[in-house]
């Protein structure tokens, strides 16, 4: 009994070692990085990240690199880059900081200009609320008049 204990031991130890030296499997990948197993599957689809080789025997694994690089995206989507901008982000690395830059004024210039958006469409929405609140009651909804006739 205590030598089939040992054995199997041995042998978690051995595959633990050998699943960080190679890599681990997508599941183990996805979790790591804090996403689904489609997501990596999509990303390789769209080439933001490689997809390993398949081994003869057993499944494909993911090196430490590519959960990396898929945290990288989550990261560069949390600040608004879309897919395509987060892999120009990665391609241009830490060594094109100029680039880097253009790139993050450009999306920043975006993202101003959506919130100026947003507040007139607040504006508006407070403005319509608001004569909701104070309309006669023989007058027709102003939200509902001014979404038909515009």
């Amino acid at each position: 009994m205590f030598d089939w204990l040992l054995d199997q031991k041995v042998q978690n130890s051995i595959g633990s070692c050998y699943m960080k030296k190679n890599g681990t499997t997508i599941s183990k990948a996805a979790q790591r990085a804090g996403v689904g197993i489609e997501t990596i599957r999509y990303y390789q689809r769209l080439g933001l990240i490689e997809e390993p080789g398949k081994p003869v025997e057993g499944y494909r694994l993911y090196p430490e690199h590519t959960i990396d690089q898929i945290r990288f995206i989550k990261r560069a989507q949390t600040l608004g880059f879309t897919l395509k901008e987060a892999k120009v982000l990665g391609e241009l690395g830490e060594e094109k900081c100029l680039e880097t830059r253009d790139l993050a004024g450009l999306k920043l210039e975006l993202v101003q200009s959506k919130i100026r958006d947003l507040k007139f469409i607040e504006h508006n929405l407070n403005d319509l609320i608001q004569h909701c609140d104070t309309r006669r009651k023989d007058e027709a909804c102003p939200i509902y008049y001014s979404i038909s006739k515009q």
